[in-house]
């Protein structure tokens, strides 16, 4: 991508631009900005790994990631990837959804990786920290190198998004799966309430647009899970709403569901504060009550969530004989999850703590 009539300034070995430093961000080469994404800067970096291990310690079932960019557009309230831009000496806040960092060579770095011996073929997964399909991969085009990559080296791959950006990409996934590779695509849609998601994602697609999207997976000849998440304490985990949302994903032909409560780690949960003190005041104390000094609800509460998504998850078709469709290496659906919020005696769901993968 080439936007030298927009550059800011370009990184020479000791160039400094404003806040930040090759020192903080390595391989940095240039920043720019456009019309087209106003109050937006975009650091453009050479990456020297494409390729990010996730440590043994967490629980989730993949031990490779792959992220394009740091940062992300969509500007979501609650997203756990917000602290990430901490390691880069830029805020949680504003910054993340305005400093975006693009990995400009990662397609020729994973292609690297993916060709060396020692490359054992292990699942990896796309969209587990900032979302690859942001409105920036339109102008960068990167996905589309990394799934080929991927692909053409025989690699499980998986997709979890909120862009429709993915439906352009969607028949190359279909060939990939065709050929008999290993493609997994899901979607992540918290609520069906527009205005709501304005106010907490306002960079994101709407949800009529996200359900398109389930439609267009499967007229692809692809299975499409969802993640419903977060359930958001007093705003999302109303038996209606979650009824409404899961409804709506199985007529539009969703293939799985799991469902997973809202966490706070680090400078979430003040982002968070501050976004309820602004949209929801009256929740704010309920919040502070629930989360207290943990990231995560109760026990409790994630038993009183389970409860009641166990039946509306069996009323829409999603629900196997354990209950919420459970993930495994090579399946279709999101690693299931529960935990939430309740209107009677909000506690805290155990989650496991979101993957901090590394920058470069």
């Amino acid at each position: 991508m080439r936007w030298d009539g927009q550059k800011v300034e370009t990184a020479a070995a000791e160039a400094v631009l404003p806040g930040m430093d090759v020192r903080t961000l390595p391989g940095l080469v240039r920043s720019v900005r456009t019309p087209d994404f106003a109050g937006v800067t975009f650091h453009e970096v050479l990456c020297r790994s494409a390729l990010n291990r996730v440590p043994d310690a967490s629980s989730v079932p993949f031990r490779w990631t792959v992220n394009p960019m740091r940062g992300c557009l969509h500007a979501c309230a609650y997203c756990f990837a917000r602290p990430t831009h901490e390691y880069l000496d830029l805020g949680a806040g504003r910054d993340f959804e305005s400093q975006i960092v693009v990995k400009t060579n990662v397609v020729e770095v994973l292609r690297a990786e993916l060709g060396r011996a020692t490359w054992r073929r292990e699942h990896v997964a796309l969209g587990t920290n900032t979302d690859p399909y942001q409105r920036a991969e339109g102008r960068y085009r990167l996905m589309p190198g990394i799934l080929e990559a991927l692909a053409s080296s025989g690699t499980p791959l998986s997709v979890l998004t909120k862009g429709t950006l993915l439906r352009r990409d969607l028949p190359l996934l279909a060939d990939v799966a065709a050929a008999g590779g290993s493609v997994a695509v899901s979607i992540s849609l918290a609520t069906v309430d527009e205005e709501l998601q304005q106010l907490l994602e306002p960079g994101t697609p709407t949800p009529r647009a996200r359900l398109g999207l389930v439609r267009a997976v499967r007229d692809a000849g692809l299975p499409c899970g969802v993640l419903v998440a977060p359930v958001l304490p007093w705003l999302t985990d109303s038996e209606e709403h979650l009824d409404a949302l899961l409804g709506a994903l199985a007529e539009a032909g969703a293939t799985g569901v799991s469902v997973m409560a809202l966490h706070l780690r680090g400078a979430v949960k003040p982002l968070m504060e501050d976004w309820l003190r602004t949209h929801r005041p009256g929740l704010l104390a309920r919040y502070r009550r629930l989360y207290g000094r943990s990231a995560y609800t109760s026990d409790e509460y994630r038993h009183w969530l389970d409860a009641r998504v166990g039946p509306l998850l069996s009323r829409h078709g999603f629900a196997d004989p354990r209950g919420h469709r459970a993930w495994r290496a090579g399946s279709t659906s999101w690693p299931a999850a529960s935990g939430g919020p309740a209107e009677a005696s909000p506690a805290a769901a155990t989650v496991p703590a979101p993957t901090v993968a590394t920058l470069f």
